[in-house]
């Protein structure tokens, strides 16, 4: 597989993978499936350890991406933001084939093909490596969606918001009532927290940073979607 190493953002359906290297982790980032799902492996550069966001899709490609030869990483973990079926086609085969960890929020677990390993909530972490990432529930898109904050010792501060957070918008919600708890959490929870340079990378499509977003919450509320 071909990893473009100049990141943007923005990876093609069924295209490159595009990376991005900080000082102690590595991102990768791949499209899979129909629905330009997002997967993302994270790789400790120090130990050479592997987690992965979303199996989402084609297994084979994500297989390709984690690679093949002795210098490979080893994929300890994955985890699945929520428990939509766009976002765990893959978790059983790539699980299994790499005898991974799985982890989710226990609100969505029971929805998921593969039974988790870890139960992860609000506050917990997952390391990859000597690398640490914090768990945030954001109530809404589904009742147990989870967002992953990673930390770089680079001072950078990156973001994997699932299907909650996109450019422009939360994800989508089924009632006023849903969408109501999902953007309140967006704004304590992200926004709240978090610095306008913090880099998010979502489910689905491009990624975006808290600064260019924030001046928008006024009109998500409004917008009411």
């Amino acid at each position: 597989m071909n990893v473009v190493e100049d990141y943007t953002g923005h990876v093609e359906p069924g295209g490159d993978a595009a990376r991005r290297v900080l000082d102690r982790l590595a991102i990768t980032k791949l499209s899979v499936g129909p629905m330009d799902n997002n997967a993302y492996l994270l790789v400790c550069r120090r130990q050479n350890e592997a987690l992965l966001i979303d199996a989402a899709a084609d297994p084979e490609r994500i297989s390709d991406l984690i690679g093949h030869g002795p210098d490979r990483p080893a994929l300890r973990t994955i985890v699945t933001t929520h428990q939509h079926a766009d976002h765990w086609q893959a978790l059983g085969a790539v699980a299994g084939a790499y005898g991974a960890n799985t982890a989710a929020h226990p609100l969505d677990a029971s929805a998921l093909p593969v039974p988790p390993d870890f139960l992860v909530e609000d506050g917990d972490t997952l390391t990859v490596g000597d690398c640490t990432l914090e768990v945030i529930h954001l109530r809404g898109h589904t009742p147990g969606s989870i967002a992953l904050l990673y930390r770089d010792a680079d001072g950078s501060t990156h973001l994997f918001t699932g299907d909650s957070l996109f450019p422009g918008g939360v994800g989508k919600t089924n009632s006023p009532e849903d969408f109501q708890s999902l953007l309140g959490d967006v704004e304590t929870r992200v926004f709240g927290r978090l610095p306008d340079e913090t880099w998010f990378y979502p489910g689905h499509g491009d990624d975006s940073t808290l600064g260019a977003e924030r001046p928008k919450l006024a009109e998500w509320r409004e917008r009411g979607w």
